[in-house]
């Protein structure tokens, strides 16, 4: 079984610009949100303006919302309660519905330059390297982590 390699990345600090420019560098083929709500308060990052940004690169957008975060789990991230976190994804990734959005996923990352997308830059503290985790039972996986310069 040939391996995957899958990209991730945080747009926490980042000018859409920025952001849409180093997906482009990267070779990034289509973007998958793995927000389960779409909406932003930061600019140029809600699911119609990303999507509309992202098509003018050249980079397509899909929206995984069942690969998304449930608000329990927002929540216990926002108390900084990193076990709860855990325990609400580990429930969320194990639902019939995330597994097939893995096995989907999966597929189409063995034929396209995949970016998993959320808003925290540092993967370790974001459920996109959970969901990476996962991804890696199925197959034998690469994960590079893309960051966009800060906008400072």
């Amino acid at each position: 079984m040939a391996r995957l390699t899958i990209r991730t990345i945080g747009y926490e600090g980042v000018a859409p610009d920025a952001f849409v420019a180093t997906l482009a560098k990267a070779g990034v083929e289509l973007v998958c949100d793995v927000r389960a709500v779409t909406s932003s308060r930061k600019p140029g990052f809600s699911k119609t303006a990303l999507a509309a940004a992202l098509a003018d690169a050249g980079i397509g957008y899909a929206h995984l919302k069942t690969l998304g975060t449930p608000k329990p789990g927002r929540d216990a991230a926002r108390r900084g309660d990193w076990n709860g976190f855990l325990e609400v994804m580990g429930g969320q990734l194990a639902t019939p519905e995330a597994q097939m959005a893995l096995g989907e996923l999966a597929e189409i990352a063995a034929s396209k330059a995949v970016c998993l997308m959320c808003f925290e830059r540092d993967p370790a503290r974001c459920h996109r390297s959970l969901i990476v985790e996962e991804l890696a039972k199925r197959r034998p996986l690469d994960v590079r982590h893309l960051y966009a310069d800060d906008e400072s």
